[in-house]
């Protein structure tokens, strides 16, 4: 066995010897290890994007005249879901060759540049242009892939066409359900300059532009004017350039949007996007089942009370026959509610019912419309039945009929937790919240309590993320504070124990690290205080 053993030692020797590995002395040595050199600029791609860190990011710049970055997280669910439409949009520009191109930066990973480009939530696309580090223009358009290309070919060619000739405007005019042409007389003029500013951006739309008296006259202007020609409604909306001020680039943009909808818009995947961007806060929506000949009937009388109300109040239809029991649900309805009438604020979130047993005709859409407006019809806040054992546990159950009653008690400190029983965030720290609760269950002038804000709304203020934290001091100030701190246990008793105030953390003591063995003890300590 020790010969064996002697055998299985000296050809191990061996071996480790003829691969450079043994320390023998008449091996081979190990070569050095190599210094690193500088981190490489050289640029690699993912799916046609360049992946970029701050060692590259000056070399792309220099290489790619027209360059769109997107900052990204690896943890963001809004950067997973733009992942395959940025990656379209970059494969789309590589098959047509052109001189756009798309790039990364995993933001976390790069501080320091997404630090020097303002980067403060992700995602944050911005486009650079002939290398110019200092002013990237912030994307504002669509993100789907035909919609990021049509934005970047806006930034390279001209935003709007030059019509020089009556065919050429009829001919412009009749390609699209709905253009936009600019008349100026002087196409020198800063106005033209920011219409040509909105074109860029409004890449959904069509943008045309002229300067000759004849299509003044022929289409009856005697004044710079921009008209948005549409095959809908009333087939065209003048927008007249004030003649002292100027072109608003504001007040335009919000034209543009509120004319290029429908005054009767049905609400569905396709326009859903287009309704909340419209930036018009009151929505006026109609519930019918179009299967239903009666229901369809009541679109005549809605359709004839909207012009009145164009750009206060937006009118859109919604099918409960088809896939819209979000939206039922979102209004605590059932499809067997319609025919009805509901209005909400999408800023204030308040929402408003008609009387009960009233038809839906033209007058009474209009006069409906014109009570919300003047205020002569309160909100309508839903809330569920007060549980018989609302207060029989450590968490006090509160819906919106009992709401005021507790939270504004000012005998009691109330900290509340508005939640939403879909929620992850609520769900995760719904146990916290149990132990808080049985904590200070026998302080009297402390209650623990928690509100499903998908079936209560309030008339003091509107919840619009969950959790949201309150809490409620005693008093009659009738007083709130949100509470934006940590969730847990240890910090929560901390608030409530401070009288809705987190106490200031006590100062410690900075540390001063060891010098270095062989170090001047005197310059060290110096250098790190």
């Amino acid at each position: 066995m020790r010969r064996y053993s002697l055998l299985f030692f000296v050809l191990t020797v061996w071996a480790w010897t003829l691969n450079g590995e043994g320390a023998g002395e008449e091996g081979v040595e190990a070569p050095e290890e190599a210094t690193p050199g500088p981190p490489s600029d050289e640029l690699l791609e993912e799916d046609d994007i360049l992946v970029l860190t701050q060692h590259n990011f000056g070399r792309a710049l220099q290489e790619h005249r027209y360059l769109l970055v997107e900052f990204y997280a690896p943890w963001c669910g809004h950067c997973r879901a733009l992942a395959p439409e940025y990656a379209k949009a970059a494969s789309l520009l590589k098959n047509e060759s052109s001189e756009l191109k798309l790039a990364k930066v995993d933001g976390p990973a790069e501080k320091e540049l997404a630090e020097e480009f303002g980067v403060t939530g992700y995602p944050a696309l911005k486009f650079f242009k002939d290398g110019n580090r200092s002013q990237p223009v912030e994307f504002t358009g669509p993100r789907e892939a035909e919609g990021i290309v049509r934005w970047l070919k806006r930034r390279l060619g001209p935003s709007a066409t030059r019509l020089e000739t009556e065919a050429e405007a009829a001919q412009f005019i009749d390609s699209q359900d709905i253009v936009i042409v600019g008349f100026f007389k002087d196409l020198q003029d800063e106005d033209v300059a920011g219409f040509l500013a909105i074109a860029e951006d409004a890449v959904d739309l069509t943008f045309g532009l002229t300067d000759r008296p004849e299509l003044f006259q022929k289409y009856d202007l005697s004044r710079d004017t921009v008209v948005l020609f549409k095959k809908f409604d009333e087939g065209r909306a003048d927008f007249p350039v004030d003649e002292e001020l100027g072109l608003d680039q504001a007040d335009l943009t919000h034209f543009l949007v509120v004319h290029s909808m429908h005054l009767v818009t049905e609400f569905n995947s396709q326009t859903s996007s287009k309704i909340f961007e419209a930036r018009i806060l009151n929505h006026l929506l109609l519930f019918i089942n179009q299967t239903l000949s009666p229901h369809r009937e009541l679109l005549k009388g809605f359709q004839e009370a909207a012009p009145a109300f164009r750009g206060e109040i937006l009118f859109v239809v919604v099918d409960v026959a088809g896939e819209n029991d979000h939206v039922l649900q979102y209004f605590g309805m059932n499809a067997t509610d319609a025919p009805t009438l509901r209005l909400i604020n999408v800023e204030t979130t308040k929402k408003y019912v008609p009387g009960a047993g009233g038809e839906i005709t033209a007058a009474s859409v209009s006069a409906f419309c014109r009570d919300v407006l003047s205020g002569k019809v309160k909100p309508h806040l839903r809330s569920q039945e007060i549980p018989a054992d609302w207060d029989q546990k450590p968490v006090k159950v509160l819906v919106g009929k009992n709401f005021e009653e507790v939270a504004f008690d000012a005998s009691k400190n109330v900290f509340v937790k508005f939640y939403a029983p879909w929620c992850t965030h609520c769900k995760e720290m719904a146990q916290t919240w149990e132990d808080l609760a049985e904590k200070y269950k026998d302080r009297e002038d402390i209650v623990i309590a928690e509100l499903d804000s998908t079936a209560n709304e309030l008339e003091a203020f509107a919840i619009r993320g969950f959790p949201t934290l309150k809490y409620f001091p005693a008093g009659p100030d009738r007083k709130v504070i949100e509470y934006k701190s940590s969730r847990d246990l240890e910090t929560f008793s901390k608030f409530l124990d401070n009288g809705g105030v987190l106490p200031e953390p006590e100062p410690k003591e900075p540390e001063v690290p060891l010098p270095e063995a062989g170090a001047n003890d005197s310059k060290d300590h110096k250098d790190e205080l």
